[in-house]
């Protein structure tokens, strides 16, 4: 999946030395690769880009730490439409909360941070007495590249 990142990333393995949590050979592995990543990654993408590194990896191992990375608020799990059917991508959660933009013609992801973003957000806990923890939100539509 073919995804422009302009969003800044939260450093994940200080986060998690931060937080007490113990960090095996493994997990640093695959927490680089999604640190890293180029574009959002699906499980299964994840195990494989690190199998090349480490073939003793198992799927439960990228599964426990997705899980434990999620728990932790560090990383959020993400459909994107479902323009590759039914996968959850993961990314490193970011500084600031985005909308992600989803072409349907060619599956390109853009990012999208804004101020006025921030302001919605703080008008939604204002006037509603919420207190939001977890933003998500996607617009499908055609990129620049594929219209006309």
């Amino acid at each position: 999946m073919q995804v422009e990142k302009r969003v800044s990333r939260r450093p994940l393995e200080q986060e998690l030395v931060s937080r007490g949590v113990r960090m095996t050979r493994q997990r640093r592995l695959l927490v680089e690769i999604i640190q890293s990543a180029a574009g959002h990654l699906d499980a299964i993408a994840l195990w494989q880009r690190a199998k090349e590194q480490d073939p003793t990896l198992n799927k439960v191992t990228v599964y426990r730490t997705l899980g434990m990375l999620k728990k932790h608020g560090l990383v959020d799990e993400l459909d994107l439409m479902h323009l590759e059917g039914g996968k959850h991508y993961y990314e490193a959660k970011t500084t600031r909360d985005h909308i992600h933009l989803a072409c349907t013609k060619c599956g390109r992801i853009q990012e999208f941070e804004s101020s006025l973003f921030e302001k919605l957000k703080g008008q939604i806990e204002r006037e509603r007495q919420f207190r939001i923890k977890v933003v998500r939100v996607e617009a499908g539509g055609l990129c620049d590249r594929c219209q006309g």
